[in-house]
């Protein structure tokens, strides 16, 4: 662990930067071993301290711990050391015939020394994904995690002390100003997890040293439910989409379209279900995770109080306790567009739904929006799911359930503008660690090699044919 001065963060990133090339040249064993021993941490040796830490931190039950933020990493890590030797391999590619003479390839090769900046929602996750891509792609690597999450963020820092010397990773831990005076630093490369509003701060910065940045951000995820659905099914994986770690997650849905037929039979359905996940007391659950910190439960609090201002109803939930950070799981109807609700990532466990008639409705008022990190349709129609699709824009896109899409590590999960920039997992997160390194090797005098000056009559004749042939 590191936890002092600016001096400190200079003397880490200047001890990262001349060990880079002897991590950058390992072989895929090394980092492969590199990856095996971080897997039996999170396996085996400190599986138990995230637990309780997860809990100290913000009551999160243990299966949401192993599913969410253990079980992902591991998988990250498996599918890593199937394909990261296809993926160190140079890349042959075609040399046009006016190169004759010539071979090329692309080398993925490390980027260099990178920063990487986890929150607090999923921190064992959001911490240890990308240093995996990052470990596969051969860099020295700073981590910043979270300071809401102080307990977590310990038992991590001893994984990364046990497991690794500083020159090559290192765990940085404290408040807002750690991070501010790490962004000061020449990274090769940034990946930052957190809100649109934090990552415009963390390009602003990277762009002082034309540092490539990955960000994952969030926004308000749409969900559309159409009439020609299952509404008990679609109902039970919308509850354990939102509900999840309480709603704190980026690519919760943040607001529902039901088609205005089902209104009644939604509400019904919700209301069985939520009391069959978490009982009609569910503050009393030990399947609900508690919202992280005061501010963020009085941010929620406060969105609550202010729809109900504006005329929104409440259908189900409402209540919370100030003294455990405890938000009931909350079912909205007609915010205003004017409303905190409509306007801000809700992160939390309410959920605003709307009514439509016509599909085109949805999509426009998708569109009139940011692009979101994820957008989630649930139909059986082909022809309408095709049309959403096409009609919008998005991260990523789950069809008939959500969350899932994160899991896949052969799809890129990243978002678009102002959800993010840059994608992470399995192959596409080796390749934002990487840079794309072209190299052409002449073994023959060439044709090029034959126009050089001086130029006369013959060498233009070459070019014209070069032009229409080649």
């Amino acid at each position: 662990m590191v936890n002092k001065s600016e001096n400190t963060y200079l003397n880490l990133f200047n001890s990262q930067k001349i060990n880079q090339f002897s991590v950058g040249n390992t072989t895929y064993k090394a980092r492969i071993k590199k990856l095996n021993r971080l897997k039996n941490a999170l396996e085996f040796t400190y599986k138990q301290r995230l637990r309780d830490a997860l809990y100290s931190d913000f009551k999160k039950p243990q299966l949401e711990t192993d599913l969410t933020e253990i079980y992902p990493v591991i998988d990250e890590i498996n599918f890593v050391k199937r394909n990261l030797k296809s993926w160190l391999k140079p890349q042959k590619v075609e040399t046009p015939i006016s190169l004759l003479g010539s071979s090329s390839y692309i080398k993925n090769e490390a980027k260099g020394v990178c920063l990487i900046i986890s929150p607090w929602n999923f921190p064992v996750n959001l911490t240890f994904g990308p240093l995996v891509s990052a470990i596969a792609a051969g860099n020295t690597v700073i981590l910043k995690p979270s300071e809401m999450t102080p307990h977590t963020s310990k038992v991590m820092s001893d994984i990364i002390e046990e497991l690794f010397d500083d020159n090559e990773i290192a765990l940085v831990e404290g408040e807002v100003e750690v991070s501010q005076e790490l962004l000061k630093l020449p990274f090769n490369h940034i990946f930052f997890t957190g809100s649109p509003q934090v990552g415009k701060i963390v390009m602003k910065a990277a762009s002082e040293h034309l540092t490539s940045v990955t960000l994952e951000l969030g926004g308000k995820s749409p969900t559309i439910i159409d009439d020609t659905t299952n509404l008990d099914k679609v109902v039970k994986k919308i509850i354990f989409g939102k509900f999840m770690n309480v709603g704190q997650t980026c690519i919760a849905p943040d607001y529902v379209f039901i088609n205005e037929t089902i209104k009644t039979a939604f509400i019904a359905s919700f209301k069985q279900h939520l009391d069959e996940f978490y009982s009609e007391k569910a503050s009393e659950s030990n399947s609900l995770a508690r919202i992280i910190n005061r501010k963020h439960f009085e941010r929620l609090k406060s969105y609550l109080e202010d729809a109900s201002l504006k005329n929104a109803t409440i259908e189900i939930g409402g209540s919370y306790k100030e003294e455990d950070n405890y938000i009931e799981p909350t079912l909205v109807f007609d915010a205003s567009e004017d409303s905190a609700l409509m306007k801000n990532e809700i992160f939390g466990p309410i959920l605003p739904v709307k009514t439509y008639g016509n599909i085109d409705e949805v999509i426009d008022y998708i569109n009139s929006k940011e692009k979101p990190l994820a957008l989630y349709i649930f139909s059986k129609n082909k022809k309408t799911i095709k049309h959403i699709i096409n009609n919008t824009r998005a991260g990523s896109t789950c069809v008939n359930h959500n969350l899932l899409q994160f899991l896949n590590h052969n799809l890129p999960f990243g978002g678009s503008n102002n959800s993010g920039i840059g994608k992470s997992h399995g192959y596409f997160g080796f390749l934002e660690f990487t840079n794309q390194r072209s190299v052409l090797k002449q073994h023959t005098i060439g044709a090029v090699d034959l126009l050089m000056p001086p130029y006369n009559n013959f060498k233009q004749k070459l070019v014209d044919l070069t032009i229409k042939w080649f």
